[in-house]
């Protein structure tokens, strides 16, 4: 799917794809501050693009909401899940563009296991100083209340490998999940664990597919995760609806791709919220949700 369209502002570059309006590129002085992937080659494993109207893994494609039970195409075999939503693989329409702004829409006008309608926008925008903006905004345009969870999969990388990375992480807590990642119990303290990233240290040969909540947030109430490594650092904030983070250290990924990035996803709700209703979100109609993060370099780490 072609018709991507090329932002810049200062020293930073970005490319943003049709599909899934997703982030294909993002460079800083021409290095990759994230795993980029060039159309037409289609994203390896979610790799940049936006995830609604869920974030993540419904068990078996099953919820029930205003009491109504409905069922959702399976999209992980493996899990036997829906996973990361309807609108990743879809072509979105960009109507506004200029140098350093994009915005496109989707219109949601239901699928199978999902009878609502949501008018989608994400806008992407290029500060020479601040970075990558994302802001991603739904609107139920249908008659009925709509659940909604969104969340973005963009993989941050620097020079050198994953390994010797360093990681700082905002998180206190983490999610416990089974086999299929799926919840089985309460958030848990990190402190003191192998996940216990608060403060930066090497990566080494730490294994994440987990989902992270309680975050640290600066006074603008933003949640950072910086990766740092080869003298270089980025970072992405996550503002106050996202209330999670789920981090993927890209382990066994086929092709030479095994720790080839590391994802940090911003989730408004956490693995299985449809089921569970977890922060899930529910928008009566003309109601509207608003989430923004945003992804930038930042000084290289002293020492």
């Amino acid at each position: 799917m072609g018709d991507s369209i090329e932002l810049a502002a200062g020293e930073y570059r970005a490319v943003i794809g049709r599909r899934g309006a997703g982030l294909l590129r993002l460079e800083w002085r021409g290095h990759d501050l994230v795993w980029p992937c060039d159309e037409p080659a289609a994203p390896v494993a979610f790799q940049g693009l936006l995830l609604a109207p869920w974030p993540n893994r419904v068990a078996d494609g099953h919820y029930v909401f205003a009491g109504a039970e409905h069922r959702l195409a399976i999209t992980e075999p493996a899990r036997n899940t829906a996973l990361h939503g309807l609108v990743h693989a879809e072509p979105w329409l960009p109507v506004e563009t200029g140098p350093d702004l994009a915005r496109l829409t989707f219109l949601l006008d239901g699928a199978p296991g999902y009878p609502f309608r949501l008018e989608l926008t994400a806008a992407y925008r290029i500060d020479p100083v601040e970075g990558l903006h994302v802001h991603m905004t739904a609107r139920n345009t249908g008659g009925t209340a709509a659940p909604y969870g969104t969340g973005a999969h963009p993989y941050l990388r620097i020079g050198g490998t994953l390994d010797d990375a360093v990681l700082r992480l905002p998180a206190r807590s983490r999610l416990p999940v089974d086999g299929r990642l799926l919840p089985v119990g309460a958030p848990e303290p990190v402190e003191g664990t192998e996940h216990d990233f608060g403060a930066a240290r090497r990566i080494g040969a730490t294994v994440f597919d987990t989902a992270f909540t309680d975050l640290r947030r600066d006074p603008q109430g933003r949640a950072w995760t910086v990766l740092s490594g080869a003298g270089r650092s980025v970072g992405l904030w996550a503002d106050g609806s996202y209330g999670w983070l789920q981090v993927f250290s890209a382990d066994g990924l086929p092709g030479g791709l095994h720790r080839s990035g590391l994802a940090v996803e911003p989730m408004t709700c956490p693995p299985n919220a449809f089921a569970t209703g977890t922060d899930l979100a529910v928008l009566a109609p003309g109601a509207t949700a608003d989430s923004r993060f945003g992804i930038r370099a930042l000084p290289a780490p002293r020492g």
